[in-house]
């Protein structure tokens, strides 16, 4: 309960100084956002800065900080302590300069400003990793809340053989449709804030049934009490992986790009951008101490994430709060795959100049996304083993995107005359994990399961995984070093 404690307060106090610090290094002013200069009705539209900040905060918080947190806490306290630091250094930079350089580029997406600061072959690379992981984000994102509703609110079978679930699935991608082709201000902007009420009240529900009852089960924990590397899975880097959307997610500079085109000044951006990833990483603490504590009293450890919701909410906030519990998690994925299809629509249209405003044009790019993601969802839900490959491609790709984007970040630092270090430090540090987990991981290259019995390595180590990871990290502070020594008048220009 103190490490639970010390974490809150390192993410409360942290998040408040080192937000003023990365706020004052990007040194908003008083320049005009393209909110109001390019204002179009549909993705360019002033609202108000507490509405963009729940729509952001809704977008950025899918079931990553719920389902990755609840799996995640099985390495034990030490989990209290590197989520609220990670959130502090790293996901929260990462939003908030995204979504600030975004602004000072016209409301361009992330792949336009990897081009312009990374350069062309990057962004044709960058682009590719970004759609994939934004179609990874929308299918599982209609997969998990779909499977939540059919399960804990309909009390039906989330079977394949259940038309249930097929039904509550088409629900969901009906609403999808609609929130991707419609302008922005229409449905987004006017549902967000009664979803975004349900999340708050759930999340401060769950803290609360821990703070008034958790606190006494807590007490006897002790830092051996659950296992240190479960199903002997290292804690470098799989936490890292494993908790992802809580500490950091690339998934999120989609969306604060998406946030820029409705911000109205720029010093809106460290409570609409900075601030609400510091709120995503204490719901993500919140569900891993009831999780934690569920486990402690005899909880399999081998319970999927998912159930656990549900037992969770159960135990500490009874049958009607864990009804409106479950509806916050529910609410979660909802609200971020539906601005997932939403910025990749954007992302497509910016790549190949197709006009957002006509209505033909939108509504062919919305069908061209959704058409291939329904094969994806029937192959994941009909496959024995079709989730969780989705899911483990969906972690490592998220965590790999972000690189690109602090990257990103570091350049435009240095074409500012400004320190580059809060980025490209987090960034060295992810890079070492995502290369690291891909080398020894089976969906990857699998390097010690696979060549360890011929080396004499121990297949379970991750020795040359490390190594290589380590090389990478070097590597990339080279090349990002190397490309900020150009100056801005070297990079291309863009207009949206």
């Amino acid at each position: 309960m103190i490490t639970f404690i010390i974490g809150l307060f390192i993410l409360i106090l942290g998040g408040f100084f080192y937000g003023k610090l990365v706020e004052k290094v990007f040194a908003p002013d008083e320049r005009q956002t393209p909110a109001i200069s390019q204002a179009d009705g549909v993705d360019f539209v002033a609202m108000p800065k507490w509405k963009n900040q729940l729509i952001e905060l809704l977008n950025i918080a899918g079931t990553g900080p719920v389902l990755g947190p609840i799996q995640g806490i099985l390495f034990g306290p030490l989990a209290f302590i590197t989520i609220p630091i990670g959130c502090v250094l790293a996901g929260a930079v990462h939003d908030y300069f995204n979504g600030m350089i975004s602004i000072r580029n016209g409301g361009a997406q992330m792949p336009r400003m990897v081009g312009k600061y990374l350069g062309p072959q990057i962004k044709r690379f960058y682009t590719l990793v970004l759609w994939l992981l934004l179609f990874l984000v929308g299918v599982v994102f209609i997969y998990t809340p779909g499977d939540l509703i059919t399960r804990d609110i309909l009390n039906k079978d989330a079977g394949a053989q259940n038309t249930t679930i097929w039904i509550v699935y088409a629900v969901i991608f009906g609403y999808y449709l609609i929130a991707t082709f419609f302008p922005i201000d229409k449905i987004i902007g006017r549902v967000y804030p009664i979803f975004g009420v349900i999340l708050i009240l759930s999340a401060l529900g769950v803290f609360a049934g821990i703070m008034m009852d958790g606190g006494v089960n807590l007490q006897n924990l002790s830092w051996e009490t659950l296992p240190q590397y479960p199903l002997g899975q290292q804690f470098f880097p799989v936490f890292f992986i494993t908790v992802a959307c809580g500490i950091l997610s690339g998934f999120h500079g989609s969306q604060s790009t998406l946030i820029s085109r409705t911000v109205t000044a720029e010093k809106e951006g460290r409570g609409t951008f900075y601030n609400t990833m510091i709120m995503e990483g204490f719901i993500a603490m919140c569900w891993a101490a009831g999780a934690m504590i569920l486990f402690n009293r005899g909880i399999d450890l081998s319970t999927g994430a998912t159930a656990m919701v549900g037992l969770i909410s159960r135990e500490f906030l009874g049958s009607v709060g864990a009804f409106f519990a479950i509806l916050g998690v529910i609410v979660l994925p909802i609200t971020s795959g539906d601005t997932a299809f939403r910025s990749l629509r954007l992302m497509v249209g910016e790549a190949f100049n197709i006009d957002q405003t006509v209505i033909k044009n939108r509504l062919l790019t919305t069908l061209g996304i959704f058409i291939p993601a329904i094969v994806i969802l029937v192959f994941a839900k009909t496959s024995p083993n079709g989730f969780n490959l989705l899911w483990q491609y969906f972690g490592f790709t998220n965590q790999f995107v972000a690189i690109f984007a602090l990257a990103m970040t570091a350049v435009y630092l240095k074409s500012e005359q400004k320190t580059i270090w809060i980025a490209l430090l987090p960034g060295m540090f992810y890079t070492f994990i995502v290369i690291s987990y891909i080398c020894h991981a089976p969906i990857g290259l699998g390097l010690e399961p696979r060549l360890g019995p011929m080396l004499g390595i121990d297949p379970n180590s991750y020795i040359l995984s490390y190594l290589i990871g380590a090389a990478a990290a070097i590597l990339y502070m080279v090349l990002v070093l190397k490309q900020g020594r150009k100056g801005l008048d070297q990079l291309p220009q863009y207009k949206v």
